[in-house]
C-alpha cells in the first residue's frame, strides 16, 4: 500500500500532487474569523485529549465498519479523519477536496467563525478493529473483553464498536459540528454505533481550575494523578519494554455509562451522603479532616471504635492502597437525556478513564467497587467499552499508520 494510492483512495490526491504530504494543503488551509478559545494541538507527544485539561462539553462515539473494510480502506478513513482532525482543532474549515467518495453532504459551515474552542479529537480501535483489518495477531493482549461484574445492566448497543473517537471542545457548537464531520467522512466506510454526549462545569475566571462536580453534588476526580508526576503517566500512557511503535505514547480507554439514581439519592441526608463516598459534599475533603487534597486517614476511628471512613466508602475502596496501586487518569463528564418511562432522570456520568493496561488499572478498582461500595447502591452501569489509543500522530500522517502499514498480516 503506497502513500499515492492512499491519497488517491481518499481524494486528498490533487491536493497532495505527485505523493506531497498533506501537510502541505492543511497549512494551505484558509483561517475561520474569530479564534475564540485556546487551540490544542492535533500532534503532540501524544494524542490530544488525554493529558488536556477537560473540556466543558464531549461526544464520545463509536463506529462499525462496512462489510467490505480491509486495510487499505481502514487507511483511507483514517486519513480523512486525521486531516479533518488537524483542521478543525486549528478552527479552519476541513475543505470539501477530503470528503468520501459518493458522498453528496458538505459542511454547511455551522461553527465557521466560533474558533478552536479548545477541541480535541481522540481516535482508538476496539478488538473488534483488528479482526476487520487482517491484524488480529497484532491485537494487544491487555484489549481482552472486560469481565463480567456483579449488577451490570449493560446494553450492547451501546458499547465496543470498531473505532472510537472522543471530541471535547468549550462549546457546544464547535464540539457538534466536530461530531458532524467525522460521521461525514465516514461515509461509505463505517457507521455510527453510539453516540454519548456530556457536559461539565466551565472554570471559573481568577481561580485555580475546580475539581468538577457530578450530578450527585460531589467533587469528582479528586484522587485523579497528576499528568505531570512522570510515575502517574507511566500508569496513564503505554511505555513499557517491548510495547509497538504504533502503541508507544498511546493509552487504553475504559468508556462507561453509569446513570445515577437521583431521585432516591437526592432524599438522603447529608451524612448518609458523605458517609457513602467518604468525604464532605460541600470542599471534597476527606471525613478525616483537612482539604480537598489532604490524604484520607484511612485508620482513623472514632472514641467508639467506628471507622471514621466507613468500610465500604467509596474512597477506601478506589484507593490505590487497597487495589496494589491500580492507578488511573479519570476524565468524565454528565449527561442528562431527559426522562425515562418510568418518570425518573435519565442522567449520570460517562466515565472515561486512561491507564497504560485495564488488567492493572479499571479491573481490580471495579472488583472491589462491585463487591459492595455504598455509593454503588444508587448507580446503574448501562454501557461498557474498552478501546486501544494509538500513540502520536506525525504531520501528514494518520491515527495508527504505523499498524496499518508497517505491521505484518
Amino acid at each position: 500500500m503506497t502513500r499515492r494510492a492512499l491519497l488517491g483512495a481518499t481524494g486528498l490526491g490533487a491536493v497532495a500532487g505527485g505523493g506531497a504530504l498533506v501537510a502541505a494543503a492543511v497549512r494551505e488551509a484558509p483561517t475561520a474569523p474569530g479564534g475564540a478559545g485556546a487551540a490544542v494541538p492535533f500532534h503532540g507527544p501524544q494524542q490530544a485529549g488525554i493529558l488536556h485539561p477537560r473540556q466543558t462539553h464531549a461526544h464520545l462515539a463509536a463506529f462499525d465498519f462496512g462489510v467490505r473494510t480491509d486495510r487499505g480502506r481502514a487507511a483511507a478513513l483514517l486519513l480523512r479523519w486525521s486531516t479533518a482532525a488537524e483542521r478543525l482543532t486549528r478552527g479552519e474549515p476541513v475543505g470539501e477536496e477530503i470528503g468520501p467518495p459518493g458522498s453528496r453532504a458538505a459542511d454547511t459551515g455551522v461553527a465557521l467563525g466560533s474558533g478552536p474552542a479548545s477541541l480535541t479529537l481522540t481516535f482508538g480501535f476496539g478488538a473488534s478493529f483488528f479482526d476487520r483489518v487482517g491484524l488480529a495477531t497484532a491485537r494487544p493482549e491487555a484489549l481482552a473483553p472486560l469481565p463480567a461484574f456483579p449488577d451490570d445492566r449493560l446494553d450492547p448497543a451501546r458499547g465496543d464498536g470498531d473505532l472510537f473517537v472522543q471530541i471535547a471542545a468549550d462549546d457546544p457548537l464547535v464540539g457538534l459540528h466536530a461530531l458532524r464531520t467525522v460521521q461525514r467522512l465516514a461515509h461509505g466506510e463505517a457507521k455510527t454505533r453510539w453516540v454519548m454526549s456530556g457536559f461539565t462545569t466551565a472554570p471559573v475566571p481568577g481561580r485555580t481550575a475546580p475539581t468538577h462536580r457530578n450530578l450527585m453534588g460531589q467533587l469528582d476526580g479528586t484522587a485523579n494523578p497528576s499528568p505531570a508526576d512522570a510515575a502517574a503517566r507511566d500508569r496513564i500512557l503505554v511505555n513499557a519494554p517491548g510495547t509497538p511503535p504504533w502503541l508507544a505514547g498511546g493509552s487504553y480507554v475504559v468508556v462507561r455509562r453509569i446513570r445515577m439514581l437521583l431521585d432516591h439519592w437526592d432524599t438522603l441526608p447529608l451524612e448518609h451522603r458523605e458517609q457513602a463516598v467518604g468525604r464532605r459534599a460541600a470542599d471534597g475533603s476527606p471525613l478525616t479532616g483537612g482539604a480537598e487534597h489532604t490524604a484520607p486517614d484511612l485508620a482513623a476511628n472514632r472514641p467508639d471504635g467506628v471507622p471514621v471512613i466507613a468500610y465500604n466508602a467509596h474512597i477506601r475502596l478506589a484507593a490505590p492502597t487497597g487495589n496494589s496501586g491500580a492507578t488511573m487518569l479519570r476524565r468524565g463528564w454528565s449527561y442528562y437525556d431527559g426522562l425515562r418511562p418510568d418518570g425518573t432522570p435519565d442522567a449520570g456520568m460517562l466515565f472515561v478513564a486512561w491507564q497504560s493496561d485495564p488488567r492493572t488499572g479499571f479491573v481490580p478498582v471495579q472488583r472491589r467497587l462491585a463487591r459492595g461500595d455504598a455509593l454503588g447502591r444508587y448507580l446503574v452501569h448501562e454501557a461498557s467499552s474498552l478501546f486501544v489509543v494509538p500513540g502520536s500522530v506525525r504531520p501528514g500522517g494518520y491515527v495508527g499508520q504505523a499498524l496499518l502499514e508497517d505491521t505484518p498480516s
